[in-house]
């Protein structure tokens, strides 16, 4: 196995390295697929995925070309510099990636740009299943234990 990249593990991510990782949809979007996965996972398989939830289909049903924009910009642009922050670990080798340590640092962020995702997209049906009790849910309950 190729080595991992992830330049600033164990650090603290600023307020502007958070918005600035998180203000872009495509970024959101590979941090939603990566959540909850242990073992690293194949860019061309988060490509997929991602190229399914901006388009709303299945990921099979997903166009080459929509997916060869969503792979080439996550290897090129967006899996770079979330590994730069230490957000994830990139096998540049196998093609892989996996959350590392500072992904609990703007996970939190993550579930309040989520709200702004529509109800009935294929994103939001797959973060409320995937999640066990719902993600949406979670957040629900969180929002509302707030304001208690």
């Amino acid at each position: 196995m190729g080595a991992l990249t992830s330049s600033q593990a164990e650090s603290n991510l600023s307020a502007d390295t958070i918005l600035e990782l998180l203000a872009n949809r495509r970024r959101r979007y590979l941090l939603y697929a990566l959540r909850g996965q242990d073992s690293p996972i194949e860019l061309s398989t988060l490509a997929e995925r991602v190229a399914g939830w901006e388009h709303d289909v299945p990921p099979e049903e997903v166009a080459k070309n929509e997916y060869k924009s969503v792979y080439v910009s996550s290897v090129q642009c967006h899996v770079p510099k979330l590994a730069d922050a230490g957000v994830v670990d990139h096998d540049e080798e196998n093609h892989t990636v996996v959350l590392a340590d500072s992904f609990d640092q703007l996970e939190s962020y993550l579930r309040v740009v989520v709200k702004d995702e529509p109800e009935n997209s294929t994103l939001y049906a797959a973060l409320e299943t995937e999640t066990g009790e719902g993600f949406f849910s979670q957040i629900r309950e969180n929002v509302a234990r707030f304001k208690q």
